[in-house]
C-alpha cells in the first residue's frame, strides 16, 4: 500500500511541477526570474518522476535530488535584491553546493538499496545523510535572508515553497539518520506533500501573488478554541490516568472529584471579562497583522448606530458604538454650549461621579483646533503635548476611569465629543486606535449632526405652519376690520334708524364672533381637521353671507333651493366670504354684487360677479392665485390662493374670468351631493 502511495503521488507531483514549468517558459510576465524558476520546476519534476519511476534512493534519484536542489538554490539566491548579492551569500551557496554533491556522492556510494531493508544504513549511507541534512539547514538560513529582503507576492511565495521543501527534506533526512532507515509511510507523506505544494504553488503562479489567502478572524478564533479544547482533554485525560495510579482503590471518586472540579474552576476563570478581554487582546496582537477586524467592527458600528426606533436613545447609542470598539465599559457624551463642553449623555457611567456643571471652554477649542484624540493617562504622566495638558479639565484627570477624550468632529465644527472609560485589561493606544476612533468620530459626528438638523427641521415646520394659519387668520381679521370700518361710516348717517341699530348690533355680534373663532385657531398647537363632505344646502350659506354685508354694501342673490353641494360647510363659508369681499372691495359704491347658484353638468355652480375695475390677463395667470400678491395697496395676497386651495381639496375648481374696466366673475363649481350618492350606488 505504501509503495502504491509513493508512487502515485510523487507522479502526480512530477506532472503538476512539469505543467508549472512548461507555464513559466509560456508565461508573459510572472514577476520572479524566469530562468531560475524554470530550472527549479524542472528539477523538481524530474526528481519526482525518478522517485516515482525507479525508487527513492537510487543513484539517479540522489543526482536528480542534486539538481533540484541547485535549481531551488539558483532561484533563492536570484530573489535577493542585486545589492545583496555579495561575497558572502555566493559562498554560502558555494558550501551548500559543495555539500549537496558530497553527501549526494557518498549516498550514492554506500548503495543505500531497498527503503523497507531492515539491515539498517552503513556508516558511509549514514554520513551522506548528516551531510545533506547540513546543507538543507545552511539552504533554509539563505531562504530566510532571502524572504526578509523579499516584497510581498510572489517572490515571497517562492520562498516560501523553497523552504517548504528543504523543511519536508530536513525532517524525512533527521528519521532516517535516526532510525537508520527510509520509512515507507513518511516518503508516502513527502509525496502527499509535494503533491500539495505544487497545488499552492499553482494558485499563486496563477494570482500572481496579489491575493493571499488568510483566515478570518471568527475561523482563527474558533480553531484555536477547538485546540484548546482539545488540549484540555488532552490533559484531563493524563491528570485523571494519574490519579487513578497515585489513589489506589478510591481512585474513581479522586478521579471525578478532579474532573468535576478542574470544570468548574476552567469555566469560572473563563467567564470573566477580563481574562476575555486579555485572550481577545492577545490573540490579536500576535495572529494578526492588525489589531481590528475592521469589516466586523464596522457592521457593528453602524448597526448599534442605526437601530430601530424603541432602542435607546440616540444619544446613548453613540457613545455606547465608540465604546465598544475598545471594549470600553462605560462612556460620557459631552456637548458643545456655548463656547464650552458640558456632561451630557453617559452610558453605563455612574451619574455621582461626573460634575453637575462644568464647562470645558478650554477643550472645546483644543479639540476643534486639533481634532486631536487624547488619551488621559499621557497627560496625567506629563507625555504629550503641551496644548492637551492645559486643555483637559482638572475633573477628568481626577477620574480614575477616564481614559481617553474622542472629538466627534463635523465640516470644520466640532459637534460634541465622547469620555471613554478605562477598559479590563489597560493597554497604551496605538496607531491603529487613533486611527479608528478618528473616523469613528467623525462618523458619530455626521449622525449626531443629522439629528440636530432633523429636530431644527421639524420646529422650523411648526413655525411654517403657524405662520401660514397667521397669515390666512390676518387676512380674515383685516376683511372684518374692513366690514367694521363701513358699519361705523354708515353709523354716523343711518344712527336714529332702530332697524339699522338691530342690524349694527348683530354684525358686531357676529364679528366678535368671527374674531374668537379665530383667535382659537391660532392657538392651536396643530391645524384643524377639515370636516368629511356632506350635503350641504348652498343656498343657506348665500343668504347668511349676504344678510352680514347688507350694511356695507348691496349683494343680490339668485339661487334655487335644490342646489346640494357635496361639500365641507366651513371650507365653502371660508372661501364665499372671500369671494364676496373681494367683490364688494372691487364694486363702485352702491354697485349691488351679484350672487347666483345653478346646477350644472359638472355639479353646483357659485357665481360671485361684481361690476368692478377687473383684472388684466397676465395679474391672472402669473399673480392672482400665487400667495402674497395682491393689487390692494392694504392686501396680503392670501384670500384667492386660500379659495383654491379649499375648493381642491373639496374635489371643486375655482376659476376667474374679468375685463379691466368692466368687472370680474367668479366660478366656484363643486360635485353635486346627489350625483355624488349615485356614482357610490354604481361604483359598489
Amino acid at each position: 500500500m505504501a509503495a502504491v502511495l509513493i508512487l502515485w503521488s510523487h507522479a502526480l507531483a512530477a506532472l503538476l511541477f512539469a505543467a508549472l514549468a512548461l507555464w513559466s517558459v509560456r508565461a508573459r510576465t510572472i514577476g520572479a526570474p524566469r530562468g531560475a524558476m524554470v530550472a527549479a520546476l524542472a528539477g523538481t519534476a524530474l526528481w519526482a518522476l525518478a522517485v516515482a519511476g525507479i525508487g527513492s534512493v537510487e543513484t539517479a534519484t540522489t543526482l536528480a535530488g542534486i539538481l533540484r536542489n541547485l535549481g531551488w538554490l539558483l532561484l533563492v539566491h536570484r530573489l535577493l535584491p542585486v545589492a545583496e548579492r555579495r561575497r558572502a551569500s555566493l559562498l554560502a551557496a558555494t558550501g551548500i553546493i559543495a555539500c549537496v554533491f558530497v553527501g549526494g556522492g557518498l549516498l550514492g556510494a554506500a548503495g543505500a538499496a531497498d527503503p523497507s531493508a531492515a539491515q539498517g544504513m552503513s556508516a558511509f549511507a549514514a554520513s551522506g545523510i548528516a551531510l545533506r541534512l547540513l546543507a538543507v539547514l545552511g539552504a533554509l538560513v539563505l531562504v530566510l535572508h532571502a524572504y526578509r529582503q523579499a516584497p510581498p507576492g510572489i517572490v515571497r511565495g517562492l520562498a516560501l515553497a523553497a523552504a517548504a521543501i528543504w523543511v519536508i527534506d530536513a525532517n524525512l533526512l533527521t528519521l532516517a539518520w535516526a532510525t537508520g532507515e527510509w520509512p515507507p509511510v513518511l516518503l508516502a507523506a513527502r509525496g502527499a506533500a509535494f503533491l500539495a505544494l505544487a497545488t499552492i504553488l499553482a494558485a499563486l503562479l496563477q494570482r500572481g501573488g496579489e491575493h493571499r489567502v488568510e483566515w478570518s478572524r471568527a475561523v482563527a478564533f474558533q480553531s484555536l478554541s477547538l485546540l484548546a479544547v482539545l488540549a484540555y482533554f488532552a490533559a484531563l485525560a493524563l491528570a485523571t490516568a494519574a490519579v487513578g495510579h497515585l489513589a489506589g482503590e478510591q481512585a474513581r471518586v479522586f478521579q471525578t472529584a478532579f474532573i468535576f472540579g478542574s470544570t468548574a474552576a476552567l469555566l469560572t476563570i473563563l467567564s470573566t471579562a477580563p481574562l476575555r478581554a486579555w485572550a481577545r487582546v492577545k490573540l490579536a496582537k500576535h495572529l494578526f497583522r492588525h489589531r481590528y477586524d475592521y469589516r466586523a467592527e464596522w457592521m457593528r458600528f453602524t448597526d448599534t448606530l442605526g437601530s430601530a426606533e424603541g432602542a435607546a436613545p440616540l444619544d446613548e447609542r453613540v457613545v455606547k458604538a465608540v465604546a465598544d470598539l475598545t471594549l470600553s465599559p462605560a462612556g460620557v457624551l459631552l456637548l458643545p454650549e456655548a463656547e464650552g463642553l458640558v456632561v451630557g449623555t453617559h452610558w453605563n457611567w455612574p451619574p455621582g461621579d461626573l460634575p453637575a456643571a462644568v464647562t470645558a471652554g478650554a477643550l472645546a477649542r483644543h479639540l476643534g483646533a486639533t481634532n486631536r484624540v487624547i488619551e488621559l493617562d499621557a497627560v496625567r504622566a506629563g507625555n504629550t503635548e503641551a496644548g492637551d495638558i492645559d486643555a483637559v479639565p482638572a475633573w477628568m484627570l481626577s477620574l480614575d476611569a477616564a481614559w481617553v477624550i474622542v472629538p466627534l468632529p463635523h465640516l470644520g465644527a466640532l459637534a460634541g465629543a465622547i469620555l471613554l472609560a478605562r477598559p479590563p485589561i489597560e493597554r497604551a493606544l496605538d496607531w491603529e486606535d487613533f486611527d479608528l476612533l478618528k473616523v469613528a468620530g467623525r462618523q458619530v459626528a455626521s449622525y449626531l449632526a443629522e439629528a440636530r438638523a432633523q429636530t431644527r427641521l421639524a420646529e422650523a415646520e411648526r413655525f411654517e405652519e403657524f405662520n401660514r394659519r397667521f397669515a390666512f387668520i390676518l387676512h380674515d381679521i383685516k376683511n372684518l376690520v374692513s366690514q367694521l370700518s363701513l358699519v361705523a361710516r354708515n353709523a354716523e348717517r343711518h344712527a336714529d334708524n332702530p332697524a339699522f341699530r338691530a342690524d349694527m348690533v348683530a354684525t358686531l355680534n357676529e364679528s366678535a364672533g368671527r374674531m374668537t373663532e379665530l383667535v382659537a385657531r391660532l392657538s392651536q398647537a396643530r391645524p384643524a381637521r377639515a370636516e368629511p363632505p356632506r350635503a350641504v344646502a348652498v343656498r343657506g350659506i348665500v343668504d347668511a353671507l349676504a344678510a352680514e354685508r347688507r350694511l356695507v354694501h348691496p349683494v343680490i342673490v339668485r339661487a334655487g333651493s335644490e342646489a346640494v353641494a357635496l361639500a365641507d360647510p366651513a371650507r365653502l363659508e371660508q372661501i364665499l366670504r372671500h369671494l364676496i369681499q373681494n367683490a364688494i372691495d372691487a364694486s363702485p359704491a352702491g354697485e349691488p354684487v351679484l350672487v347666483q347658484v345653478d346646477a350644472c353638468d359638472a355639479g353646483v355652480a357659485i357665481e360671485v360677479i361684481d361690476k368692478g375695475c377687473g383684472m388684466s390677463p397676465g395679474f391672472m395667470r402669473d399673480q392672482l392665485f400665487r400667495p402674497f400678491v395682491s393689487t390692494k395697496a392694504t392686501g396680503f395676497g392670501i384670500g384667492a390662493f386660500e379659495a383654491r386651495q379649499h375648493a381642491l381639496a373639496m374635489g371643486g375648481t375655482l376659476d376667474v374670468t374679468s375685463r379691466e374696466g368692466e368687472g370680474t366673475r367668479f366660478r366656484l363649481v363643486l360635485p353635486a351631493a346627489c350625483r355624488a350618492e349615485d356614482d357610490m350606488g354604481k361604483a359598489a
